[in-house]
């Protein structure tokens, strides 16, 4: 069985927020063979949850659950506003990802960003040039020495970290850095 397709979040298993499970949904009961992993935000504590209940929107419905803090969405990016439905499936049917602090998600051109995922140096780099800007861009900073500090501090499973996005009407890369 194929997974759901997500417009802001399009390989949800590559980013690790979704991973293969034989754990029982706990909106649908069912096991479908993939566990959400990011986090919930709901009143009560949801153990597992299937890709296929946020996708359609039930987990949100039953659990009055959100997978990204619907503030967070345009926290960075062009800062165009995009329209509340937009906020909501983001926030509400969405795969939502890790973070060392509050999540953003990066818009541009009116719409939420597609996450492509977390980055140190080398997978920026593979990113390409444009995304490196942008996350210098998003950083404050100029080429030079500080910048090139940060470079060498992106470590996504120990420290500052990269957060890589893409347009969904113009495709330009964008997003933003976090740390611990």
């Amino acid at each position: 069985m194929s997974l759901p397709d997500f417009k802001y979040h399009p390989d949800p298993v590559a980013t690790g927020s979704i991973e293969p499970s034989d754990a029982t949904c706990a909106c649908c009961g069912r096991a479908r063979g993939y566990a959400y992993t990011a986090s919930i935000y709901a009143v009560d504590e949801i153990d597992t949850l299937c890709p296929w209940c946020i996708a359609d929107g039930s987990a949100a419905a039953r659990f009055d659950a959100s997978f990204s803090d619907d503030c967070g969405v345009g926290a960075c990016g062009d800062g165009v506003p995009v329209p509340p439905e937009v906020v909501d499936a983001v926030s509400r049917r969405t795969p939502g990802y890790a973070t060392w602090q509050q999540e953003q998600w990066w818009t541009h051109c009116g719409d939420a960003g597609a996450f492509l995922g977390a980055a140190e140096r080398a997978e920026l780099d593979a990113f390409g040039p444009q995304a490196t800007a942008a996350i210098r861009d998003a950083a404050g900073l100029a080429d030079g020495p500080r910048w090139e500090a940060l470079l060498r501090a992106l470590d996504k499973d120990h420290g500052s970290t990269a957060y890589v996005f893409r347009c969904t009407v113009c495709g330009t890369l964008g997003g933003y850095y976090d740390c611990l």
